[in-house]
């Protein structure tokens, strides 16, 4: 399958049926799923998640931590036809008949693994990378967080895993934003600097611009015999005048027609 064409207008089209999605359904996390959707889409259609055409399944693992941004997966899935039309479609209908829902679970194809409670997805990926290690099976599992997640000891638990056993199949994908539903970080609880505390546990340590698909692409090719981390500066609610570097577009807002229209440009 080759989907490798202008990934910046692949992402402007999904920034677009996302937004409009959301309208549709009424609720979800804009903020979040706008802010990771380069790293994801990188990912998929650069193929460092290798696809299966024949099966139409993926052989390698991916765990959104965020588990409030996994609905950035779907029109991915959709497009590598995992997901069905249908499904799709449906979401958000009313009477509609569809398996999606605002966070992902293991019912949806294409979804790893049930999420949202932060903390727990870095150690969920930490032990499927453990097993096919030590059973010599070629896969690779890549985990999407929040630096938000990093105010969770479960977080640093794993890492300490991780590093410990050299999971050089596990790539982890820190989400940099600045910002949690309560406010900027520095002012919540000071994280930084993120870089060096985590190269201190013996990863290899990449940051990137997390919407430049180039440093992504890069990032994500780079050979190491360590754990990866790809330390990624994103913008939360990216794309969008009235969301980005907002706190409160965390979640969904009312929102009237002129805002609506203001995003739409937005995104043209």
């Amino acid at each position: 399958m080759n989907k490798a064409n202008d990934l910046s207008v692949i992402c402007k089209n999904y920034r677009k049926i996302l937004f409009e999605k959301f309208l549709e359904v009424g609720q979800g996390h804009p903020g979040s799923v706008f802010s990771m959707l380069e790293i994801v889409v990188s990912l998929f259609y650069k193929s460092h998640i290798r696809f299966d055409e024949s099966k139409k399944k993926f052989k390698d693992k991916i765990i959104i931590s965020k588990g409030h941004a996994t609905v950035t997966l779907y029109p991915i899935l959709k497009d590598f036809g995992v997901l069905s039309e249908d499904d799709w479609n449906n979401w958000g209908k009313k009477n509609g008949e569809s398996i999606l829902r605002v966070f992902g679970n293991t019912s949806i194809p294409g979804i790893d693994a049930t999420s949202g409670s932060l903390g727990h997805g870095l150690g969920i990926g930490c032990g499927l990378a453990y097993l096919y290690k030590k059973k010599n099976i070629d896969k690779k599992v890549y985990v999407v967080i929040s630096e938000g997640e990093l105010y969770e000891g479960s977080t640093w638990e794993a890492l300490l895993f991780a590093a410990h056993h050299k999971l050089d199949n596990l790539n982890i994908i820190i989400d940099e934003n600045s910002l949690i539903i309560l406010g900027n970080t520095d002012n919540c609880l000071k994280l930084d600097p993120i870089k060096s505390k985590i190269e201190g546990f013996g990863f290899e340590v990449i940051e990137v611009d997390g919407h430049n698909l180039d440093e992504l692409d890069n990032a994500f090719s780079k050979k190491t015999d360590k754990s990866k981390i790809v330390l990624a500066k994103t913008i939360k609610g990216k794309g969008f005048s009235i969301m980005e570097n907002k706190a409160h577009w965390h979640y969904w807002n009312v929102i009237n027609e002129k805002d609506i229209e203001i995003c739409r440009k937005d995104i043209e």
